[in-house]
């Protein structure tokens, strides 16, 4: 049996009062850094080490996001020396023919985003189809914000809550209830695409209304817009070296399995060094000694500004994942989220309606430290707890935390989890986060619902 202590109660308490400051719309630093105070606090009995220990989370929470913020910095100092270039329009003038309509941009940056987020996860998609695609947004009417939406519902939501090419998330679910991988897949996939169709519907309908309303209508960024194009001759040759780059990159990812923080890097790395080749064919080597170091301090600045308030964020959702507990307040330090969530399974009466309940609401809890994987081992285990114990399918339950586990942590509804995605688009984590809510949660709802006759 699992007991609850005062950290635990801290956790839940200063969560509950982020969650009520999100829904009216406040910034949360001070309370996120307020519950890392009290944490350490309660834990360690001592005030010095106690803000110590704020110091400490915000080290270990920027070593967990430093890989994304250096690869939004690189990728943005590349856009910066492609629109110098004329290169941005140049690519985008034939899709442009294509997509005519904020509508078909929506769908048409959703689907391209879920296609390489099956192939490649969704962190290097960010930067590829951002790069690409999110300029046809612009021109085409789509606020960046809706841009933002298509690719967190279709990369992060719909592409890593399925993951069936890499099979990385349904290996360790399938592993975690003892189901045969193939078997727990064929299970996961109506409910998988009832999770996809209903939240993608929501989404839409709620882009289209605010359109016609013209309420929070996100002007086209200066950076989007059409640029004159000094020498078309170069700018086609950098446009074919570029897509044949991108292309390389994606067929590198599927040949040698270059998957996760390793297919980040890939990304990343060619970024700076197009973002080299653009600037000296463009200025000149003298001039691009200059104006190189310009475009990678602009990307730094830009990444930056929108990770600064994120890293003290996550610093005290992440206290609630025992790894990164220990590495904080030391070893021994509880698991507080998967405390939480076998607290409540082992104190709430089991049935059908009440498992499928319960599998969601601990695959919300563990979600809520924006690592959709971590939770996955947890639900797997309820999952064939209750299969046990009461006769329900425990390979339909796993299915259904892994999906509500991955849509919520896996960079949905968590703003800490969806920053990749609003850096590249140039907006707000928070916004970004507080517009998934509703498609996401009415995805889970319809989902629960169907997975109750199933289970």
């Amino acid at each position: 049996m699992v007991t609850l202590n005062a950290v635990h109660y801290v956790y839940i308490i200063m969560t509950l009062i982020i969650l009520v400051a999100l829904c009216f719309k406040k910034e949360i630093v001070i309370p996120c850094v307020l519950g890392i105070v009290l944490i350490g606090l309660v834990y360690t009995k001592s005030l010095i080490k106690s803000v110590q220990i704020v110091n400490n989370a915000l080290i270990a929470s920027n070593s967990e996001l430093y890989s994304i913020l250096l690869v939004i910095a690189l990728v943005t100092a590349m856009s910066k020396a492609m629109h110098a270039a004329g290169v941005d329009e140049m690519m985008i003038s034939p899709v442009r023919k294509v997509i005519r309509k904020p509508e078909g941009a929506f769908w048409g940056i959703g689907l391209c985003m879920l296609i390489v987020s099956l192939l490649i996860w969704p962190s290097p998609a960010v930067a590829l189809i951002g790069a690409l695609l999110l300029p046809v947004a612009g021109t085409v009417g789509l606020p960046a914000l809706w841009a933002a939406v298509s690719m967190n519902i279709f990369g992060h939501g719909m592409g890593l809550s399925s993951d069936f090419f890499i099979q990385g998330a349904p290996a360790i679910t399938s592993k975690a209830c003892e189901q045969e991988i193939v078997h727990f897949m064929g299970t996961l996939f109506p409910l998988w695409v009832v999770m996809c169709v209903t939240t993608s519907i929501v989404a839409f309908v709620m882009m289209k209304r605010e359109l016609a309303q013209n309420k929070e209508h996100q002007q086209v960024t200066a950076e989007y817009q059409k640029v004159e194009i000094r020498n078309r001759g170069l700018a086609v040759a950098l446009t074919a070296l570029i897509t044949i780059s991108f292309a390389a990159i994606i067929a590198s990812m599927l040949v040698f399995h270059i998957v996760g923080g390793d297919a980040t890097a890939l990304v990343a790395g060619t970024a700076l060094v197009l973002t080299c080749i653009i600037t000296i064919a463009t200025d000149g080597i003298s001039a691009a000694l200059e104006n190189t170091v310009d475009y990678l301090k602009e990307g730094f600045i830009f990444s930056i500004r929108i990770f600064a308030p994120v890293i003290v964020i996550a610093a005290f959702f992440f206290l609630g994942s025992q790894g990164f507990a220990e590495s904080v307040l030391g070893e021994g330090a509880p698991g507080i989220l998967n405390d939480i969530s076998i607290f409540i399974s082992e104190h709430i009466p089991m049935n059908g309606p009440f498992a499928v309940i319960i599998e969601m609401v601990i695959g919300v809890i563990t979600g809520l430290d924006g690592s959709g994987f971590s939770g996955l081992p947890l639900v797997g285990s309820v999952a064939l707890t209750f299969g046990n114990s009461i006769g329900l399918k425990t390979e339909v339950l796993a299915a259904l935390g892994q999906i509500t586990t991955i849509w919520v942590g896996g960079g949905t509804v968590i703003p800490w989890g969806v920053v990749p995605v609003a850096a590249i688009c140039g907006i707000s984590p928070i916004e970004l986060a507080r517009k998934n809510i509703i498609p996401v949660a009415a995805g889970l709802a319809v989902t629960g619902i169907v997975a109750m006759f199933l289970v």
